[in-house]
């Protein structure tokens, strides 16, 4: 009896040593594209990220829900979207929204907490309320514009002497548009900085990689313009800043012994804020870098061709943890946020909806898998970016077709502020409506139909709209159902607008 019980014992210590192993660095950059070199970029020079893809899992087909910056987050943070969450636009100032407070049950900080981690948090936060979405720590001395000081300002929660993993939370502020404008631009439309420091200066530590605007190439969804390319040099160099901070993270974690201990994640919260990208549900905007880098996956460098969503990502980042119930789709330890807020003055409000699962589900299972299915239908939902920026949208998508729906298609397209005064797109627009916008022209980017049926698979730059072509009708018929669905089953309060107006 005496072999058994050892063996038992050594069994359960390997078990709590593994569990104690199993940290992860989660990292979020704000507006970028698969601009890198794992993504066959040709001219990013992000040789960490690189790296770290040739020695895990690149996902190439990897979407957000939503192209705004604050909804996305929520989404991320929750495995909820966004219409379900309640957060349905910017958080800060006067947008105001915030996730209901039932989503504490789910949120992923809270979750990471509850199944025996320490939970940190350095950059941009940008949800709300902070009780829902809580962190142990709040890391400061990081510059969101400089992933390197991001990265030192983490180094003591990283390597701090606890039997307890950590979950990091690393979100920059690059490649956000901000910073000023590029005076040295010869053109009367100056590029924007894209955080770089002007007259080719550099942030502290970094060792700023420059390009030129003649070398970088032209997503489908913009125009080839003397302004776009002075825009996208900006942005690419501030892709590699971000790229010297993960670099810098790596050596922390090999430093420390911890780097085959950590799960490292790599995304962004939407695609590039260019007109296009950023805040809409074309490709531009919903496509995002998947990079996952888990230490106990024996298969390697593998490039994965299915679909996963950022309400994914929660329920994910726990399985890895051991902290998902997988019958049930939520956490092990499901906190009921009904008598969590009881005793509070929060409880005189409505709290929300009673939530007990995510919407997404884990994709460790498949990290080594390139030929496994994730999902064969992903779905969208944007409603604001600021809060004058009402547009909701509604999106189904799988590998064959894509529908958008345009519930507000009355109204012309609202801009975000930045991206209206960008001048890669004032250039086109101060030439007139008739000018060519990437597949559209101006005008028909901002007087948009009410819906856009592509067929997507033979047409990924969404050029061509079968919404009225009578060949596709059938076919758009069928998708309009299967949004009507989801809507139903998420319990969308846009489903109403099928009915009226």
């Amino acid at each position: 009896m005496k072999i058994p019980v050892l063996s038992f014992l050594l069994a359960l210590v390997a078990s709590l040593s593994l569990a104690a192993e199993k940290n992860v660095i989660f990292i979020i950059t704000d507006d970028e594209s698969p601009t890198l070199g794992c993504y066959g970029d040709p001219v990013a020079v992000t040789p960490a990220i690189d790296e770290i893809a040739a020695d895990g899992t690149v996902f190439l087909n990897a979407f957000a829900t939503t192209a705004s910056c604050a909804a996305s987050r929520s989404v991320v943070m929750s495995g909820l979207h966004n219409h379900r969450n309640g957060m349905y636009g910017h958080q800060h100032s006067y947008h105001g929204f915030e996730s209901w407070k039932t989503v504490l049950s789910l949120s992923l900080p809270r979750v990471m907490a509850n199944t025996g981690y320490r939970t940190g948090q350095i950059g941009k936060y940008h949800v709300g309320p902070e009780e829902v979405y809580r962190y142990d720590t709040y890391i400061k001395g990081g510059n969101g514009r400089n992933a390197v000081q991001m990265a030192n300002a983490s180094k003591d929660f990283i390597t701090a002497d606890d039997e307890k993993p950590f979950f990091l939370y690393f979100a920059t502020s690059d490649p956000h548009r901000g910073g000023g404008k590029d005076e040295t631009s010869e053109r009367k439309l100056k590029p924007d900085l894209f955080g770089n420091k002007p007259n080719d200066g550099a942030h502290e530590g970094v060792e700023e990689v420059f390009y030129d605007p003649a070398d970088v190439p032209i997503p489908h969804f913009l125009t080839d313009t003397p302004e776009t390319r002075e825009e996208l040099a900006q942005y690419y160099q501030s892709i590699s800043r971000v790229d010297q901070g993960v670099a810098r993270l790596v050596e922390i974690l090999k430093e420390a012994d911890l780097y085959d201990k950590t799960m490292i994640i790599f995304t962004a919260d939407h695609g590039m804020a260019f007109a296009g990208g950023k805040t809409t549900v074309y490709e531009g905007g919903l496509k995002v870098p998947f990079v996952v880098r888990n230490p106990y996956e024996k298969n390697r460098g593998v490039k994965h061709e299915g679909m996963i969503s950022h309400i994914d990502i929660t329920p994910s980042i726990l399985d890895f943890a051991g902290g998902l119930d997988q019958e049930k789709n939520a956490p092990k330890k499901m906190v009921n946020a009904k008598k969590y807020w009881k005793d509070t003055d929060a409880a005189k409000d409505n709290l929300g909806p009673v939530l007990e699962s995510y919407h997404g589900r884990s994709w460790v299972p498949i990290l080594g898998k390139p030929d496994a299915e994730h999902w064969d239908t992903i779905f969208a939902s944007h409603t604001f970016h600021e809060i004058q920026m009402y547009y909701p949208m509604r999106v189904v998508r799988d590998k064959e077709y894509k529908l958008i729906w345009n519930i507000a298609n009355g109204l012309p397209y609202p801009f975000a502020s930045d991206l209206w005064a960008a001048s890669s797109f004032q250039a086109q627009f101060q030439e007139s409506l008739s000018a060519p916008y990437g597949q559209k022209t101006v005008g028909e980017y901002i007087n948009r139909p009410a819906f856009e049926f592509y067929k997507i698979g033979d047409d990924p730059y969404e050029a061509k709209n079968l919404a009225n072509d009578p060949n596709y009708r059938d076919k758009f018929l069928e998708y309009q159902e299967k949004l009507k669905a989801f809507q139903k089953e998420m319990d969308d309060p846009w489903i109403m607008k099928w009915d009226y107006e």
